[in-house]
């Protein structure tokens, strides 16, 4: 071989080897985490839900680090006769809704379940205990007797057609509250709140357990209220807020609710007691033959995500790390994951997966996208946590940390849809208190007047671009069942990726801003004519 050809050779090895090296440099670069701080991303996801408080916080002694907010929907339950104050409202709305309040709360109680320790070391369990406190003891108010539970209060239509902050709600919005009972049930809000009160009875067990011991009481009342008298609940609040229903229907029925409830009764009752619940444990068997199969498929579902509306999914997940052996729990949860990560036929699925963005959102809807990706990663991350199998691990693990990193910046766009954290985050989340007008108009004033720190926007559009206008409810409204994933998904990312929470000494944190004669309170009488205006979600 002459010199010339020898050289040839040798430079297209160096071509090689150096192309190699890139193409395995750029792909460990795409592939590697983008570093946030989990740990204010996680303190700030509590935070949200106390500009969602209603009832007296001036005199509650579980304080307020948000300092525009004050008193709000004082009179709820007087025209019923009881005390229905407090609680969480909704979204950018200022109505209670007990089936997005029983969701949010089971799965926050499930987060801080998971990642004890990630909550107490960030210095979050305090502020997210306060938080289960503050709608737990509205659950209490709602379930005076055994077989009754004041399911909504508050009207949707009048609501939504007033764009006015929670604190003057009482002034102009009908606040009339709805009652589930033995002649009027609702299997899934009844089975929901009994999740939601002995999921937080274990959060509370150790440093609490009177407060424990009480919840799990009303959590065992309730389960028999739901078992035992069966009904869908939108059919009972259509009766008296048809616009309530049709925003909170039951499309899944209430098979997911009786499983949900059976295992968290199980869960409670065994962190109290081992051995004593083995009965809810039978029960959530027996009723996990009723989860419903995927359309045209002879497996469960798998094609949708865990929600206020079918809990089926999460409960595919627990029932695998109660029983590991049984292999339906495990095929069933690792069906319904691999759908949302890689696809593929195994466990009989059909082999298609979910849509992604160019930019790596997987994006099941385009309504509120965010909060069902986000609670998704949840489970992806208790489930790959226990797993032995090194390539699923990965895959699930994977799949969560790429979605959270999403959200909060690890995007096209680069921004954050966590309002008040980094850099470029959204400006006009669709909230009323928040933004805190005084004329009722939605564009008045242009700007919000308050940072709704740690708010969860609904979702960016199918080629990752994101509409930050107050009046896209679509994209830009904030929920409470939306930050309840997300907020356990941040504590797993904190434990694993680290991050410095803010400390409390440097609260409140900065807000816009702006002087006591801009709030609604001082002007409400004076700007309220009395008119109708057009509605607003």
């Amino acid at each position: 071989m002459d010199k010339m050809k020898r050289v040839s050779i040798y430079a297209l090895i160096v071509a090689i080897v150096i192309t190699i090296t890139q193409f395995n440099f750029q792909y460990e670069c795409s592939s590697a985490t983008t570093a946030f701080n989990y740990g204010e991303a996680l303190q700030k996801s509590i935070l949200f839900y106390e500009a969602q408080r209603s009832g007296s916080l001036l005199t509650s002694n579980i304080p307020t680090r948000l300092l525009w907010r004050g008193d709000a929907q004082l009179t709820d339950g007087q025209k019923e006769g009881l005390d229905l104050t407090g609680g969480w409202v909704d979204a950018g709305d200022n109505i209670k809704f007990g089936v997005t309040c029983a969701y949010t709360t089971s799965l926050l109680a499930f987060g801080a379940i998971e990642y004890k320790d990630a909550y107490e070391k960030s210095g979050q369990m305090k502020w997210l205990q306060n938080q289960l406190r503050w709608i737990n003891d509205y659950f209490i108010k709602c379930h005076p007797e055994p077989n009754v539970f004041w399911a909504q209060v508050g009207m949707t239509a009048n609501d939504h057609n007033n764009w006015v902050p929670i604190e003057v709600t009482h002034l102009m919005n009908d606040r009339t509250a709805i009652k589930l009972d033995e002649q009027h049930p609702g299997t899934e809000i009844a089975m929901g709140t009994a999740a939601a009160m002995a999921a937080s009875s274990i959060v509370f067990r150790n440093t609490d357990p009177t407060y424990a011991d009480k919840l799990l009481e009303h959590a065992k009342q309730l389960y028999e209220f739901g078992d035992k008298y069966r009904g869908v609940f939108s059919d009972v609040i259509s009766k008296v807020d048809p616009q309530g229903a049709a925003a909170y229907t039951s499309h899944s029925g209430y098979n997911d609710e009786l499983v949900w409830g059976s295992i968290w009764l199980y869960k409670a009752m065994e962190d109290k007691s081992s051995g004593s619940g083995s009965d809810y444990l039978a029960k959530a068997k027996e009723y996990y033959n009723g989860i419903g199969k995927e359309a045209n498929q002879q497996v469960h579902k798998y094609k949708w995500a865990h929600c206020w509306d079918d809990q089926t999914f999460g409960c595919y997940i627990l029932m695998s790390q109660i029983e590991p052996e049984t292999s339906l729990y495990r095929e069933d949860a690792e069906r319904w994951l691999n759908w949302w990560t890689v696809g593929g036929t195994e466990h009989n699925a059909d082999g298609t997966k979910i849509s992604y963005t160019p930019g790596g959102h997987a994006k099941l809807d385009n309504w509120g996208s965010f909060r069902y990706a986000s609670t998704t990663a949840l489970f992806a991350f208790v489930y790959s946590d226990k797993l032995s199998d090194t390539v699923k691990k990965a895959r699930y693990h994977d799949f969560a940390v790429k979605q959270i990193n999403y959200i909060l910046g690890d995007n096209p766009r680069k921004a954050s849809y966590m309002v008040g954290f980094g850099q470029n985050y959204p400006q006009h989340p669709h909230h009323r208190t928040a933004h805190s007008p005084w004329g009722q108009e939605m564009d008045t004033p242009a700007e919000h007047r308050h940072i709704l720190y740690g708010a969860l926007v609904g979702s960016v559009d199918s080629t990752d671009g994101f509409n930050d206008v107050i009046s896209d409810y679509v994209s830009n409204e904030v929920a409470i069942d939306y930050n309840a994933g997300l907020t356990g998904a941040l504590a797993r990312m904190y434990s694993e990726f680290g991050g410095t929470p803010i400390p409390d000494s440097s609260f409140p944190l900065p807000d816009k801003p702006h002087e006591p004669k801009d709030e609604w309170p001082v002007f409400a009488k004076t700007y309220f004519n009395g008119t109708s205006v057009p509605s607003f979600h």
